[in-house]
């Protein structure tokens, strides 16, 4: 099994997860609540990060998580929903609520 090393920010906290495992994963491997995730479907947002370092280690954004970083302002491209990405390399985010 291949781990993947997800980073968040701002306390540093390296989170090593199998390969393709789904963000939401990082609630059972800290007992921090480092990305506060919500309804876990893209609808509610609360769970938006910046992607700092390996914005393509967590998967292409489909159109309507798009829609929605847009509808919340989140625009630029380096803005995503932790709980519809898949981490497939390393990679450090930022919870947007600690901007």
């Amino acid at each position: 099994m291949t781990l993947r090393k997800l980073t968040i920010l701002p306390t540093g906290t390296e989170v090593l997860l199998p390969a393709g495992s789904p963000l939401t994963e990082v609630e059972y491997e800290t007992p921090q609540r480092l990305i506060p995730f919500g309804c876990r479907s893209g609808a509610c947002g609360a769970c938006v990060v910046e992607v700092l370092e390996g914005l393509g280690a967590l998967g292409e954004p489909d159109d309507d998580e798009l829609d929605f970083l847009e509808d919340l302002g989140r625009t630029g491209g380096n803005y995503r929903l932790a709980c519809q990405c898949r981490l497939r390399g390393d990679a450090t985010v930022r919870p947007a609520t600690d901007l």
